[in-house]
């Protein structure tokens, strides 16, 4: 069973041009999109309208740095600091290209911080790139799902 990409992306152009570069990546994974900090938050921990969730952890998340109600730094610091939550690869995706933003997120443990391109056709090969990366080359930490299927399975 391959693990869902989790996307928490706020600006709906963005989401909908993620979205849109992801499927042109032809993932098989399962694309889960929340609105929020918040909503990531509950998800990752399995509450609220997200217990009933299966059990485990993304593949990656490719988080948004401006969230409303929990900012996506919060969501990083919060993530690395849970223990089931730790091994998760967090990909910020985000317009910051701000100093203290990018200094921040490497504080906190971020695995990659992405400036989104302008261009169309850089953000669909960017977001190609990043689902492919983190989706199927990576290998993931030993126990976790995908590192426990044989070849082929």
């Amino acid at each position: 069973m391959l693990k869902p990409i989790l996307l928490v992306e706020d600006n709906p152009h963005d989401l909908e041009l993620t979205l849109v570069a992801l499927e042109r990546s032809q993932l098989a994974n399962e694309v889960i999109v929340l609105r929020d900090g918040a909503e990531a938050l509950d998800y990752l921990h399995r509450r609220g309208d997200y217990q009933g969730r299966d059990e485990g952890n993304p593949a990656v998340m490719l988080l948004d740095l401006k969230l409303p109600r929990v900012d996506g730094l919060e969501v990083l610091k919060i993530v690395r600091e849970t223990e089931a939550l730790r091994s998760i690869p967090v990909v910020m995706l985000t317009s910051s290209r701000e100093e203290p933003d990018l200094n921040r997120a490497y504080e906190l443990g971020v695995n990659a911080y992405v400036v989104k391109p302008v261009e169309f056709k850089e953000f669909v090969s960017a977001i190609s790139d990043l689902g492919v990366f983190w989706a199927v080359l990576n290998e993931p930490p030993p126990g976790s799902l995908r590192s426990m299927r044989k070849p082929g399975v």
